[in-house]
């Protein structure tokens, strides 16, 4: 599991995160990738990646019954 960023905000029925800074080596979070908080539960997949290349967002659908609101300020992680 690895740590994907963090919720910033929501808007129009999506999560919006702040990914982390990676190194030019590290993984970089793609369209479908599965997010989870730090119960393991998954609360969404990326449906969207945009903003700057050295620490873009990435905008997740969330999964059905998932409180968007409680999500802002959460660490989200990916397998």
């Amino acid at each position: 599991m690895r740590r994907v960023g963090s919720v910033v905000r929501t808007a129009q029925g999506l999560a919006v995160l702040q990914a982390d800074e990676t190194d030019g080596d590290a993984h970089r979070d793609e369209i479908g990738t599965t997010v989870l908080d730090d119960d393991l539960e998954a609360i969404g997949r990326v449906v969207d990646v945009f903003g700057p290349v050295s620490r873009p967002y990435l905008a997740v659908t969330p999964d059905d019954g998932v409180h968007l609101p409680a999500l802002v300020g959460s660490t989200l992680y990916a397998r």
